[in-house]
């Protein structure tokens, strides 16, 4: 099963040895990617491609479907902290009265 994001898990990780970070975050070298996957099933976790231009490519040992709900918070997070520039204007002419000229400068300052 691959995600729609192009992250490789499990038998779709087609290279012969990987750097392998295990569920409690110890790295444990590089291993060959047959004896990961057997790691991996013995702790009933997949084996996920977290870095795979790296030579070789780094795995970890974890709960996919935690993992890709925790990435998506992330990302949903990141989103709503992100501050939209709203751009606002006054439109005015040349024949406006001082006192219409003093509400519109109250209300760009109010901005």
């Amino acid at each position: 099963m691959a995600d729609n994001k192009g992250m490789r898990i499990n038998e779709n990780i087609r290279v012969r040895e990987i750097r392998l970070i295990d569920d409690e975050g110890e790295q444990k070298g590089i291993v060959p990617t047959i004896e990961a996957l057997r790691m991996a099933k013995e702790r009933e976790l997949d084996l996920v491609e977290v870095s795979p231009n790296a030579n070789p490519p780094v795995c970890k040992i974890l709960d996919f479907g935690k993992y890709r709900f925790e990435q998506e918070k992330k990302l949903r997070d990141s989103k709503k902290n992100q501050k939209v520039l709203k751009l606002k204007e006054i439109r005015m002419q040349p024949k406006i009265g001082t006192g219409d000229l003093d509400t519109k400068a109250k209300h760009v300052q109010e901005f």
